[in-house]
């Protein structure tokens, strides 16, 4: 089964318009041509996808179907050409959990003013990547190593490794606790994304886990008492919670955060990006 785009945009200009009179205007196209390509689009499809009277042209009941999906791929590919003929004037910037944490707002503020001419967006996608194997971002904030050959990273900034807890929790009421305080506790992880393991802890000492896959759902959780967490810094800046408290860990390693991009692809401002975080983390 072969539908091009010339035919659904056809389909829906006919129903817009209202008529293949008007439609063939539209698309600078006779009404002959407007007529033989919608013949075409239902033959290749099996099903009849308008009702034409003397008066009116109107979509049948899987006509309204086809036509609101057809709206939606043409609108994918006009963004497709968009970003293909755009000449870099965006950057997307990808992340799991916490973006730049505490950095996050003077690095929009500061970009804006250095590069107007590259609209930043920021974007979370909690996947390995945070979306740069899925395309969906230019550059990705990171905090663990890619073991991916496809990708270049370089390390912009350090951070310290908090513990999040309930505010009910007698750890809270410390200021700082020790990785030994947590080895009989309840640790959420994220193994996809996040950036603890248990090889924080000695082999006989390791605390039982319980799997996550959102920071949503990671705080829920952590706010009940039936775990507690541990993470990067820029997570507390990011996500301040009701109910939770973050402690730092002063016995762990801190995180190293790195951005990476496609190796061989980098986008353009990739270099500015970079010399831009390490300013503001080094200054931070």
């Amino acid at each position: 089964m072969d539908v091009e785009l010339r035919q659904l945009r056809c389909l829906v200009a006919i129903v817009d318009e209202g008529s293949f009179t008007d439609a063939a205007i539209a698309l600078g196209v006779s009404q002959a041509a407007v007529s033989r390509t919608l013949a075409s689009l239902e033959r290749a499809l099996g099903v009849r996808l308008l009702r034409r009277t003397s008066r009116e042209v109107t979509p049948t009941a899987t006509g309204l179907r086809v036509v609101a999906q057809a709206r939606r791929v043409l609108g994918e590919v006009a963004d497709l050409v968009q970003e293909a003929t755009s000449g870099h004037t965006r950057l997307r910037i990808g992340y799991a959990w916490s973006a730049l944490g505490r950095h996050t707002p003077a690095f929009q503020r500061r970009w804006a003013q250095a590069h107007p001419g590259t609209n930043l967006h920021l974007i979370r996608v909690n996947s390995a990547t945070a979306g740069l194997a899925e395309g969906t971002c230019d550059l990705a904030v990171v905090r663990r190593p890619l073991d991916d050959r496809r990708f270049d990273s370089a390390i912009v900034g350090m951070e310290r490794r908090l513990c999040a807890l309930a505010t009910d929790d007698p750890l809270a009421r410390r200021r700082s606790i020790r990785l030994d305080d947590i080895g009989g506790r309840t640790l959420l992880v994220d193994r996809r994304t996040g950036t603890t393991t248990t090889d924080l802890w000695p082999p006989d000492a390791r605390p039982v886990t319980e799997e996550t896959h959102d920071v949503d759902d990671w705080l829920n959780v952590i706010s009940t008492g039936r775990g507690i967490g541990m993470t990067a810094e820029s997570t507390a800046h990011q996500y301040p919670r009701p109910g939770i408290v973050y402690r730092p860990v002063r016995d762990a390693e801190p995180i190293a955060v790195r951005l990476a991009w496609w190796r061989g692809d980098a986008h353009p401002a990739t270099e500015a990006a970079i010399e831009l975080l390490i300013t503001l983390y080094r200054n931070g």
